[in-house]
């Protein structure tokens, strides 16, 4: 293992509450003979009490047709990655999207514009399942690829601290996505564990492949608008509930005061079309 992957291993395998790898657990027990891996990250990693939270997972599953055999629902995975649906076990409340091991490592890497998986896995995580050793050691190496794909993307300034260039590498990466936390939110992603960060940074910034490009970033935000839009529109047909969550989100992140009525519940494409350009507009996402 290179340095950074012994540091991705440590922290992925970094012991978790019981009840949160009993859920891991469960969720892959739902998709029998194609769950190959499940990841815990977000905001709840630095949370002692889960109740009334909700937790997010990546369920890696070693193919879509595997997954949901011969359903839709597959060739949405496809084409639009991932599949989002909630799940609940023993009274804790997540919800999980589902990527194909190749689509994993894949979207971890500088090869992709997306910026939706490097960005939230070069962040911690937690490896709370795995189907077999040879499972593990491939989540390990797609996660060590997050850390230098979002470095690389942001290139390095001259003179620039560490913890500088992390806080402007998630900077972007904010603006590329639909979001409703504050400016700030990057800033707080790095300040929660500057000593995390010093850590990867050196790791990270070794790992660079020579002659990785930056930038791109205007093409990045005009294509991560439009596949959140997308995101959002499938959303509509696989996550049950799922404009409820969204609205609290929102509300939880932007101050907003959003109600969903019933319609919205019926409609929810339709609801979700109307009240994103009130919502740009507004400011409370960008």
């Amino acid at each position: 293992m290179s340095s950074l992957e012994q540091l991705v291993s440590a922290e992925l395998l970094h012991p978790v509450d019981v009840r949160v790898r009993a859920l891991a657990a469960a969720l892959a027990a739902k998709y029998p003979g194609a769950s190959r891996a499940v990841l815990f990250y977000g905001s709840c990693l630095r949370q002692s009490q889960l109740d009334g939270l909700m937790l997010d997972f990546y369920l890696i599953v070693s193919d879509y047709r595997a997954a949901y055999g011969n359903s839709w629902l597959a060739r949405a995975n496809q084409l639009i990655p991932p599949n989002v649906f909630p799940f609940e076990h023993d009274g804790l409340m997540a919800k999980y999207a589902v990527l194909s091991e190749a689509d994993f490592h894949r979207l971890n890497g500088s090869e992709t514009r997306n910026v939706s998986v490097w960005a939230r896995f070069a962040q911690p995580a937690r490896l709370v399942w795995s189907a077999d050793m040879t499972a593990q050691a491939k989540a390990i190496t797609a996660v060590s690829r997050a850390a230098p794909a979002l470095l690389a993307a942001a290139g390095s300034i001259d003179g620039e601290a560490p913890l500088d260039w992390w806080r402007r590498a998630f900077a972007l990466t904010y603006s590329v996505e639909l979001r409703a936390e504050r400016k700030s939110r990057s800033d707080s992603v790095v300040d929660a564990d500057t000593e995390r960060y010093e850590r990867f940074g050196r790791a990270a910034m070794a790992a660079i492949p020579p002659g990785t490009a930056s930038g791109g970033w205007t093409r990045r935000r005009v294509e991560g608008k439009l596949l959140s839009v997308a995101r959002l529109a499938k959303a509509a047909f696989t996550y049950s509930g799922g404009i409820d969550y969204l609205a609290w989100k929102i509300n939880r992140h932007a101050g907003t005061r959003i109600e969903i009525k019933p319609w919205h519940r019926k409609w929810p494409l339709v609801a979700a079309l109307i009240l994103v350009p009130k919502l740009l507009a507004k400011g409370a996402v960008r």
